[in-house]
């Protein structure tokens, strides 16, 4: 049912839906012009809801020899693939690939209403895609979706109402993350402290002098689905949280000997990733059926030392300098194997390294908990904005129709 005084139309009847194109990118008089083109993933990457300039840019030939076409400022560019749903209102006359459609709005609605009520049902756009390999919002299905139409004062009083309440949830929000990364600052700083102050009866030793230090095989296994295989691990699995199985291979339960053989992996031993974005993050093996590729240190366990103690150190600020200045490599960045060896740990007794741990132990928990409301918070405040939106396009935050 819709309030008295709003009317519902289909979107194509309140504004024009327009696609994009992309000039070939092997003609060089294409690119580089003076004309914005965005992308899904550009949109993705906005942090706030308008656009004003594009990573990469078209020439007029470009826009006149390709489907490209140009949308006049204060339009919406929604990405249809890939994914379905980013959303931004463009400052600037805009272009788009094929992934994005612009929709410009007719006279009946503000652009910002359109806009909100968009945001509001990505929900219902993604659901309206359709395709196998990845799903695809046509030009048809978002002509088809239906907006509610008040007078244009009244979707002015609504838009004023969800800049003011947005603004508050987004300040709120922004003072929570802070928290959270203050915490996390507050963990580095205690590592900082215990690592750099040390204690009597301390010393610094090299890496290879406490336990064995080997990176994983460098054999090409084959590979098979989860059900029938073992996890291979590489530097992309190692986080700082912990191990990641997100998009792992599997190799053969059958080549479980051989491979064990060579990698060595077992309980309570660290894994050190050497390479990439993930480069210096480390994290204890709670599983020995885990193999490490060449790229992932192995720091075996023994009885010299406490695992998670050593583990905390190469969480510690020091630690990650000596990363950051033992690298090599300008692309990725990669430790060798001989620097991981002569890393320098500071070392102490088994009853202090316990004692340490323990200390450690419980201050993480105490943030982690405090993270974990933190982030609970979070999840309240986008539940309340869903909620706004809503009450806003039923109708709810306005008390009665406004002529125009």
């Amino acid at each position: 049912m819709i309030k008295k005084g709003w009317s519902k139309f289909r979107i194509a009847e309140v504004a024009d839906i327009i696609s994009g194109g992309t000039p070939k990118t092997n003609v060089m008089e294409f690119w580089d012009g003076d004309i914005n083109w965005i992308t899904p993933k550009d949109l993705g990457q906005l942090e706030g809801i308008y656009a004003y300039v594009t990573p990469r840019k078209i020439t007029e030939a470009g826009l006149q020899k390709s489907s490209a076409k140009l949308f006049p400022e204060n339009s919406i560019i929604l990405s249809t693939r890939a994914p379905i749903g980013h959303l931004a209102i463009n400052k600037e006359p805009m272009s788009t690939n094929q992934g994005c459609r612009g929709i410009v709005p007719s006279e009946m609605v503000k652009v910002k209403y359109l806009f909100y009520f968009l945001k509001s049902n990505v929900d219902l756009l993604n659901d309206l895609g359709t395709g196998t390999t990845f799903r695809e919002l046509s030009t048809r299905a978002l002509s088809s979706v239906e907006i509610p139409i008040p007078p244009l004062q009244e979707q002015q009083q609504i838009v004023a109402i969800l800049d003011e309440a947005f603004e508050a949830i987004d300040q709120a929000k922004a003072n929570i993350e802070k928290n959270i990364e203050n915490a996390k600052e507050l963990f580095q700083s205690k590592l900082n402290q215990i690592f750099s102050q040390k204690g009597e009866g301390w010393e610094e030793k090299k890496l290879n002098q406490i336990c064995e230090v080997k990176d994983g095989t460098h054999d090409s296994p084959k590979y098979v689905n989860a059900e029938n295989g073992i996890p291979f691990v590489t530097q992309k699995n190692i986080l700082d949280e912990g191990l990641s199985f997100e998009n792992t291979k599997f190799i053969r339960k059958e080549d479980h000997d051989d491979f064990y053989r060579r990698s060595n992996v077992a309980f309570n031993d660290i894994l050190f990733a050497m390479i990439g974005a993930n480069r210096g993050m480390a994290c204890i093996v709670d599983d020995e059926r885990v193999f490490s590729i060449k790229n992932v240190g192995l720091i075996k366990t023994n009885e010299n030392y406490r695992s998670k103690f050593l583990l905390y150190y190469l969480k510690s600020p020091q630690a990650k300098d000596y990363v950051s200045n033992n690298s090599s490599g300008s692309a990725q960045g990669f430790i060798g194997l001989g620097k991981l060896r002569a890393f320098p740990v500071p070392f102490t007794s088994i009853e202090n390294q316990n004692r340490i741990e323990i200390q450690l132990d419980t201050l993480l928990q105490k943030l982690n908990n405090v993270e974990s409301n933190y982030i609970e918070e979070l999840n309240c405040l986008e539940e309340l904005k869903k909620a706004i939106l809503q009450k806003a396009f039923a109708g709810e935050l306005t008390n009665k129709a406004v002529a125009v």
